[in-house]
Order: structure tokens, then sequence, then C-alpha cells
């Protein structure tokens, strides 16, 4: 299944609005995505373009638990498996991202709906682009950067912070390297690209567990992309040329304000299908939060359960999907709940609050989180806190010499059941057959 056929899919399930009213790329689209929050959203007609635009077939656990097949609460298990048994994916001869090429003097990234999220943003941005590259040192390398309209019709500025990518580009002769950029992918690709493995593993091989993600060779570069991608942008990534990125609006919802000096992507080649959809990312928004987050999500599982029994957790959509973690065990031991908190920032250091709960309490349902909060905690004894270097994009973080990540104070709340207490205060009651009870069976 490709990025299409889910959006297909989604489209006659009813889980996809489509808008056919003219509709413009700068502020417009975003604020439709916006008010759509949670909803995947089709733009068949755009101002200036005749490419349509997608945006939000990822914008809910339950969209991206459907591309993948499984039920919400399996996601975290499905993405470790990946991470753990990744599988080399395989390359094909003719594939639908080739069926237009453009090349030279005819690349023109205006030509592509391109958004203007919001007021601030320092330009155009690209928000979904996946970047692919390749080292001999390395092997391929697949990461997430966010992407601004510079300049001249082919030239990009990219935001490199993942490390990986740093890392093949620091190993590149001249300080150049050959990448692709891809744009509209399955919600496998996209989360595959977040993740954080070891530099010599692909991630292109993690998406191929989530999803069989067949590859095929750029027109003009010694890369593999997804075959089945809606565009690809070939060229060169340059450290050599340097402009002013930003500012952005990041992970919290929040500009990333300081003006960085970033490389340059220099377009040479532009393959597309050729009815392509653009993929269209609101930052600081759901979609945002989930291919960033949810890839985090099996690390902190692994370290927990390296203490005491995980059933499951959930970065949360308030906390922006990178800051705020619930935890639900088993509690078999009375120090499982502070255990469980200190395994948690051990498996995502960017985490500021974690909070753990029994296996009885659903941690995708608020209100049931907040009321284990409520019956089963005391501050006292329960709260944990202690400075810590936390995530750089906390706006309320306080700056460190020498790091570009800031000082925090990380929470640990354990809001299990207090050890010594009488558990029958706390489990709530049942009604006999209520499951058999169906209202409309009595409003007839």
């Amino acid at each position: 299944m490709s990025f299409r056929e889910f959006a297909e899919q989604l489209e006659k399930s009813g889980d996809l609005v489509v808008v056919d009213r003219e509709v413009d790329t700068t502020y417009e689209i975003a604020a439709i995505l916006k008010h759509a929050e949670g909803r995947a959203v089709k733009f068949t007609n755009v101002k200036g373009h005749d490419m349509p635009v997608i945006g939000g077939l990822g914008s809910s656990r339950e969209l991206i638990a459907k591309s993948l097949g499984i039920e919400q609460k399996e996601l975290v298990f499905k993405i470790a498996d990946a991470l753990e048994n990744p599988k080399k994916a395989g390359v094909i001869e003719n594939a639908p991202c080739q069926e237009v090429v453009i090349k030279g003097d005819d690349v023109d990234l205006k030509k592509l709906p391109i958004l203007t999220h919001y007021e601030k943003d320092g330009g155009p941005y690209i928000s979904s682009g996946i970047v692919v590259s390749k080292s001999g040192k390395y092997g391929r390398n697949m990461a997430t950067h966010r992407m601004m309209l510079y300049g001249p019709k082919n030239k990009l500025v990219v935001r490199l912070c993942a490390r990986n990518t740093l890392a093949y580009l620091n190993d590149s002769p001249n300080g150049e390297m050959d990448a692709a950029i891809v744009i509209g992918v399955h919600p496998a690709v996209q989360l595959a690209s977040a993740t954080m493995p070891k530099i010599e593993v692909d991630e292109m091989s993690i998406a191929n567990v989530l999803k069989e993600t067949p590859t095929v060779k750029c027109i003009t570069k010694d890369i593999e992309v997804p075959a089945d991608a809606e565009i690809v942008l070939e060229g060169k990534i340059s450290s050599k040329e340097r402009v002013g990125e930003g500012p952005f609006v990041d992970i919290t919802g929040t500009y990333d304000f300081p003006e960085r000096q970033e490389p340059v992507f220099t377009v040479e080649a532009i393959t597309m299908r050729k009815d392509a959809i653009y993929h269209a990312l609101l930052p600081g928004m759901s979609e945002h939060r989930l291919y960033m987050g949810m890839p985090r999500e099996p690390t902190i599982f692994n370290e927990v359960s390296k203490v005491c029994e995980c059933k499951n957790l959930s970065l949360t959509s308030g906390g922006c999907g990178w800051l705020y973690v619930i935890v639900q065990i088993t509690k078999k031991n009375p120090d499982d709940g502070k255990k469980a908190i200190e395994a948690a920032f051990k498996g995502h250091s960017s985490l500021k609050h974690v909070l753990v709960v029994d296996d009885d309490i659903d941690i995708f349902n608020n209100d049931e989180v907040e009321w284990a909060l409520s019956t089963r905690f005391q501050a006292r004894k329960d709260l944990y806190t202690w400075e810590a270097p936390g995530s750089s994009v906390d706006p309320s973080g306080e700056p460190m010499e020498g790091s570009d990540r800031q000082k925090t104070t990380r929470m640990g709340l354990d809001a299990t059941i207090p050890d010594g207490k009488d558990k029958k205060h706390f489990v709530r009651p049942e009604i006999p057959n209520e499951d058999r009870i169906k209202l409309e069976d009595y409003l007839k």
C-alpha cells in the first residue's frame, strides 16, 4: 500500500475530507489542516498549481494503526519489532516515482505546492521531506528534516539535526554529498525515517518490516529510494554553502527562533508520478508530533521492561509527542513505579515528565489517567524531581553553555496503587452482566 492507496482507502471509508474549493498555499491550507486536526484532508484545487495536496494521513494514532493494519494499542510493539528485526528492502527496475523526469534548467521547486504555514515562518517549508543519503563507511541513511525554500528555484536550506545525516555529511569529501529527498510516502516509511538506530542500520529496512517497501535507484544518483513515493528530489547537500534558516514552528507548537546557518541542498533533478500528490505536514500539530515521537516509544518500552513488567506506554499529544509519557506497568514490587520512572528517562533523554499507572488504567483515556493520578498519587512520597539536560525544543528550558540542549527539571509521578494499602479501596465497581446491556434496546 502506497501513500495514495492509503488515502484512497480513507476516502472510501469516509475518513478523508475532500476540499474542492480553491485554496492558497500561503496560510490557507495550513489553517484548514489545523481546524481538521486528527483527520486526513485532500485539496484538489490548489491556487497556481495543478498538483493536489494531502495532509493529515498520520494525524492520529488510529490513522497510523489503520495504515499498518493493526490496533492502536499494538503500535509500540509493531515499531519495536521493526527496530529489532530490520529486513533489507528489495530493488525494482521501473517505479511509479519515475514516471516523470525533470532535469537541468527545467527544475523549478516553485512549481511544487510548498506551503507557508505560519506568520513568522522563514519562508515556504517542505516539512514532510525525507533525506536519503549513502556513505561508503556507513551504508544508506534516511531521516526527516525540515527544508526551507531558498532564493534560486532549485535550492533548499536543510536543518540538519539528526546525528546520522550529519555524520554522513562530515564523512563526505569536500563537505558535499549526493542525496535525495522523498515526499509522499506511506506512514511506515515516515515513521521509520524518524527512528534513531545505530548508524550502520538502514532505516529503509525498518520501514520494510512495518510495510513492504520496494526501492528504486535514482535517475542521477547511486541512491535507492521508496519506489512508490509521489515525488523525489535528487541533488547535493553542501556544508560549504550555508545560509540562514528559520524561524520554524517545532514539535512543541512554538517557534524555533534562532536563525541558524544550515547547509544548502541543490536540486539537480525531479522525478515524480505523472499525477503526483504533494504531502503537506503541518508543523507543531499532531502529524508532526506522532511521526517524530512514536519511534521513541519502543526505546522507552525496552528500558522500562528491563526493570519491571511494562504493558504499554504513550507519548501524549498534550506533551507534544516528545516531553511527556504515560507508562502502564504490572506492579509486582513496591519500587516498580520509581524504577519505571528512572528507566523511562533513560530510554528517551528529551523527556520532561513521566507518569506511571497500573495495568487496569487505559493510558489512551485521559479521564482514566487523571482518575489514577487523583486517587492513587500522593506528591509527598510519589513525586520525584531532579535537574538534568533536557530537550532543545522545550521553550521553558534554560540554556547550557557549550550545548544545544537545555537544563530542565525532570518530574516523575508514580500513580500506581500505593504499597501497603488495601487494594479493595482502589478497585472500580462492576455491574453484573453490564456487557450484555445495549442502550438502544431500551429506547425502542
